[in-house]
């Protein structure tokens, strides 16, 4: 590995990107981030795209700063705004971790975004990647970075048939070895594009400005750089979800999922997981009522099935049969359920502005739908 390091001298990193280079200023996508070096909207959208889709971002990182201009506006807004603009877009301790560090950004640096590592490196949710990107692109300071698309970029370059996890720290100083001295920002919006545009898991090699510097290509070996991890096992399972409303209006009980659950802070129904399998048809309402009275302490009468999706989540893949019960009775003193830290009678007025789970917000249409007859 050091000989592949070894061989590519000054002269050949030069070449790299002078070529890498022209091939950008023809080829890159009109991105709303790529038009500002602000330092926080670079950050946003940073944070934004990692697990995400550019396509998907690009109209809630519009949305997002224009709500959200600054990292003061962002720290003065409840937690729960902050997510219900994020919903959508999964993965939601992104956004409790940004507006975490956007509190103490303006607590500890009076709301400016650090231009230094030390202090980028210690806010919530900035590991490595996203301290390079905010110092290269805002400030033009010479960070590397090194996250999926530019891991998989270098792997190629240098022939290495290896998962990217086990070689990691060489990469970041291959990474580090190929920075110019400036416009550092704009080598790394181009290497991130090749990555994404050309060198993807099945690349375009006959599009790639420098496939005659790629050991790869010279080996025929694109298709199987880099080596395949073993891939995940996914598992199936069956949950269930009840919308409960009181005897006697059309509230909604929900509950907010507690710090440490997966979707802490954001509002949900009361929720079973019932069975390691993908269980149909659905089982009995009478079923459902009876295990979820015992689950939180209420009588529930009622039930009707309603409908049934999937989604995932990371491994798991989920069939979800949903439900509409009501309650004996409607007390004003409610306990959470496990999972939850809080829970309360909704009027639908107010959990329209509540932030849930993409899929909850799913089940609140199939709702109205039912209710509509």
């Amino acid at each position: 590995m050091r000989q592949e390091l070894a061989d590519w001298t000054a002269q050949n990193k030069a070449a790299f990107r002078r070529r890498l280079l022209g091939w950008y200023s023809r080829h890159r996508r009109d991105l709303p981030w790529r038009k500002t070096r602000d330092p926080y909207a670079i950050w946003v959208s940073e944070v934004m795209l990692q697990q995400t889709q550019v396509a998907t971002a690009v109209a809630y990182f519009q949305r997002f700063l224009q709500r959200f201009p600054d990292p003061t506006a962002l720290a003065a807004a409840p937690l729960e705004e902050v997510l219900r603009y994020w919903e959508g877009l999964g993965y939601y301790r992104r956004a409790a971790q940004l507006w975490e560090a956007s509190r103490k950004i303006v607590g500890q640096h009076g709301g400016r975004i650090p231009d230094r590592f030390e202090e980028l490196i210690v806010l919530p949710g900035v590991g490595r990647y996203t301290a390079g990107a905010i110092l290269s692109l805002a400030f033009d300071k010479p960070a590397p970075i090194l996250e999926a698309n530019t891991e998989r970029l270098y792997l190629r370059l240098l022939g290495w048939q290896v998962p990217a996890g086990t070689v990691k720290q060489h990469l970041w100083e291959f990474a580090e070895s190929l920075l110019p001295r400036r416009n550092i920002g704009q080598f790394h919006q181009a290497v991130m594009e090749l990555g994404s545009l050309v060198c993807r898991k099945k690349p375009e090699c006959s599009l790639c400005p420098v496939r005659t510097m790629c050991r790869a290509f010279a080996l025929g070996l694109t298709n199987s750089i880099p080596r395949r991890t073993n891939p995940p096992q996914y598992v199936a399972i069956t949950d269930v979800a009840v919308a409960l409303l009181p005897p006697e209006d059309e509230r909604l009980l929900l509950g907010r999922y507690a710090g440490g659950e997966r979707w802490a802070g954001l509002w949900d129904f009361p929720r079973l997981a019932w069975c390691q399998e993908h269980q149909q048809p659905a089982p009995s309402a009478e079923q459902v009522c009876q295990r979820l009275s015992q689950r939180i302490g209420l009588r529930i009468v009622n039930g009707v099935h309603v409908t049934s999706v999937r989604h995932s989540v990371t491994r798991y893949r989920i069939l979800l049969h949903f439900y509409v019960a009501r309650t004996a009775t409607a007390p004003r003193s409610l306990a959470p359920w496990q999972g939850t830290d809080q829970v309360r009678w909704v009027e639908q007025t107010e959990w329209e502005r509540l932030p849930m789970p993409a899929w909850s917000r799913r089940l609140c249409r199939a709702l109205e739908r039912h209710r509509a007859g």
